[in-house]
């Protein structure tokens, strides 16, 4: 197995342990069963983080296999995927290596995750690996924003934010990066609204690429 200690972030884990349940409550979960609406087959989640995703999978999913490196979130999502009807098996890996063998899934989804993966080229070339000829990438993301002012705004604060936050980055142009693997866009929606009470409404896009078959 990959050495996943450069992964762990017990202090953030903890911390977005308490704080997605409100994200939850605030639009999360609602952009959580738009992604996923309609999926079907064999589907590899990047970054499971504590599991959110889970009860938003539909029954036609016949095999969740949910990737996390992080110790403590892992283990959430472990209890997590108890709860559901899916069949959902909790591994441990990160996107960069992801632990599967090529073209074996109908579909990926990264939810909240491409934010704070230290090589975005290399996640989703795993992604493309991964899938099978002609499959489905899902992705729920925050990005840097389309106003100008906002953006630069996100672009300075990035680098104290990804230290506290398990990396993530908060001016990351993420449909670009999916374009530039070698997916074609079938939709794209961008939406604004604010996950926290402490933190301002902000970008974030959902939507789903194919491969080419």
């Amino acid at each position: 197995m990959a050495d996943l200690s450069v992964f762990q972030h017990p202090r953030f884990a903890r911390m977005y342990e308490r704080i997605s349940a409100e994200s939850e409550q605030r639009g999360t979960a609602e952009r959580r069963d738009a992604t996923l609406a309609g999926l079907a087959g064999r589907v590899i989640e990047v970054g499971a983080g504590n599991g959110l995703n889970f009860t938003h999978y539909p029954e036609k999913v016949t095999e969740v296999v949910a990737v996390e490196p992080e110790d403590r979130l892992r283990a959430l999502a472990e209890q997590a995927a108890t709860t559901v009807s899916v069949p959902i098996r909790v591994v441990a890996g990160h996107a960069g290596a992801l632990p599967a063998e090529d073209g074996t899934f109908d579909a990926a989804v990264t939810s909240l995750v491409l934010c704070s993966v230290a090589d975005v080229p290399a996640a989703l070339a795993e992604i493309r690996r991964v899938l099978r000829p002609g499959g489905e990438l899902r992705f729920f993301e925050h990005v840097r924003s389309a106003n100008p002012a906002f953006g630069l705004l996100q672009d300075a604060l990035t680098p104290v934010w990804s230290r506290a936050g398990g990396g993530c980055h908060l001016n990351r142009d993420t449909a670009a990066a999916i374009r530039a693997a070698g997916f074609d866009l079938q939709s794209l929606d961008r939406v604004y609204y604010a996950p926290l009470r402490f933190v301002p409404p902000h970008a974030h896009i959902l939507g789903r690429a194919r491969l080419p078959r």
